[in-house]
C-alpha cells in the first residue's frame, strides 16, 4: 500500500465507521428509545451507560438510534444540492445568458437567512416533518453551490474539445453530461463534502427548533434541546449528541477532501 493510499484510508475510515454506526444504531440500542430505565437525569451507571435523559430514558440507546435519519437526510440533501448545482453551473457556463439569470436568482436566495428559510418552508409545508426540512435545506443550499460549480465549469466550457463538440452539433445535454461534468469530479466531490456538512447543520438546526422531528423521536438535535435544562445533572445527555454531530460533519468533510482526485501537474525530476 502506497503512502498516499494509506493516508487516504486513514482519513476515510473514521467517516465510514461513523456512517455505519449511525445507520445501524437503531439495531444496536440496548434499550427501547421510549422506555424509562433510570431516574430523570440519572448519572451514568447500571443499565444506562450514559445515564438518563429528562424522562429517565437511556441516553446511549437514544444516541445510537438518533443518527440514522440525520445521516440519510443530509446525504439526500447533499446529493440533490450537488447534482442540481452541477447541472445548473454547467448550463450557465455553456449558455452565458442562462448563467447570468441563475446567478441573479442565487444572489437573491443567498440573502435569506438560514433559520428564516427553514421556518418559512417547514411551517408552510403540509404537516411539516422530515421532507419539509429536506426541501428547505435544498433550497438554501443550491444558491451557494451553484456559484462554485459555475466557476469550475467555466474554463471547461471554454476549452477546445467542448467548443469542437458544440460546433459539431452536439446537443446541450450531451455537452453537460458527457463533456463538462466528467471533468468536474474533483470539484463536485469536494462540494459534496461541504454540502453534507452544511446539510447536517441545517437539519440539526431544524431539529433543535422542533420544526422537523417531534418528540418522542430520537434525534441528536432534539436530544440537545430536550436535555439542555439538565446539563448540570447529566452532562452526557447533551454532550454526547453534540459530539456526535460535530464528529460526523468533521469526518465526512475530511473523507471527501481525501477522496477528491489530485489536480495539477506532477513534478518531474530532471536527470
Amino acid at each position: 500500500m502506497s503512502p498516499r493510499t494509506r493516508a487516504v484510508a486513514l482519513r476515510v475510515l473514521p467517516a465510514l465507521l461513523l456512517l455505519v454506526l449511525a445507520l445501524a444504531g437503531p439495531w444496536l440500542a440496548p434499550h427501547p428509545i421510549d422506555a424509562p430505565v433510570a431516574a430523570p437525569y440519572a448519572e451514568p451507571g447500571g443499565d444506562a451507560l450514559l445515564g438518563g435523559d429528562q424522562l429517565g430514558r437511556d441516553v446511549l440507546s437514544r444516541l445510537l438510534a438518533g443518527g440514522r435519519d440525520l445521516v440519510l437526510s443530509s446525504l439526500l440533501v447533499a446529493a440533490l444540492v450537488t447534482g442540481g448545482a452541477a447541472v445548473l453551473g454547467a448550463i450557465g457556463a455553456l449558455r452565458p445568458r442562462v448563467g447570468r439569470l441563475v446567478e441573479r436568482i442565487a444572489d437573491v436566495l443567498m440573502l435569506l437567512p438560514a433559520v428564516l428559510g427553514i421556518l418559512l418552508v417547514t411551517l408552510s409545508w403540509p404537516d411539516g416533518g422530515r421532507f419539509a426540512v429536506i426541501a428547505a435545506a435544498v433550497v438554501l443550499g443550491v444558491p451557494y453551490a451553484v456559484r462554485l460549480a459555475a466557476g469550475a465549469a467555466a474554463p471547461v466550457a471554454a476549452s477546445g474539445y467542448v467548443e469542437a463538440a458544440a460546433a459539431g452539433g452536439e446537443r446541450l445535454w450531451h455537452l453537460v453530461l458527457r463533456e463538462v461534468l466528467p471533468n468536474l469530479r474533483a470539484t463536485l466531490l469536494a462540494l459534496f463534502g461541504l454540502r453534507f456538512v452544511a446539510a447536517v447543520y441545517l437539519v440539526a438546526t431544524a431539529g433543535f427548533l422542533q420544526v422537523g422531528p417531534q418528540p418522542p423521536a430520537a434525534d441528536w438535535a432534539l436530544m440537545i434541546r430536550e436535555n439542555s435544562s439538565g446539563i448540570l445533572l447529566n452532562p452526557w445527555s447533551v454532550v454526547a449528541p453534540s459530539l456526535a454531530i460535530g464528529l460526523l460533519a468533521l469526518c465526512v468533510n475530511l473523507a471527501a477532501a481525501a477522496l477528491a482526485p489530485q489536480s495539477g501537474r506532477k513534478a518531474v525530476t530532471v536527470l
